[in-house]
């Protein structure tokens, strides 16, 4: 199967130039928990609450005034919409990461897929279970 079959295809991004505050209240208004950031009709990051939170609001930054640039995550990979979708969960797995943008052949963003669309989307118990149980394995002490 196909990553065009089981991916989020209405994304919206955000401005890398938008504050902070944006960000959380456009993941809150969307009920998403990351947005791609695009600037020129072009991806150049992925911002997630967890970047808010950690990069952000525990070094002190205030939210109205720090921008999504600054916290953001810039080095990514993706996957193209025609990969099959074991491509995906293999490195999700070995990056230990959660959402993959997905590209098209001209390199235009066109979805998301994430551990969600997995589980719910492929109906195969086996393979959702082993992405989920690879990208969820304790990176530290905390348990």
């Amino acid at each position: 199967m196909q990553l065009k079959n089981v991916m989020t295809r209405d994304i919206q991004d955000i401005n890398p130039d938008s504050t902070l505050k944006n960000a959380a209240e456009k993941m809150r208004a969307l009920d998403v928990g990351a947005l791609p950031v695009c600037e020129n009709d072009k991806l150049i990051g992925m911002i997630t609450d967890r970047d808010i939170t950690i990069r952000a609001v525990a070094e002190g930054c205030d939210p109205n005034r720090g921008k999504v640039r600054d916290v953001m995550s810039g080095s990514l990979l993706y996957c193209y919409e025609d990969d099959d979708i074991t491509a995906a969960v293999k490195l999700m797995e070995q990056k230990q990461i959660r959402r993959l943008p997905v590209f098209d052949h001209s390199q235009r963003l066109c979805g998301i897929v994430s551990l969600g669309d997995l589980a719910t989307r492929i109906h195969d118990d086996r393979l959702s279970g082993e992405v989920l149980e690879s990208v969820s394995e304790q990176s530290g002490t905390y348990a």
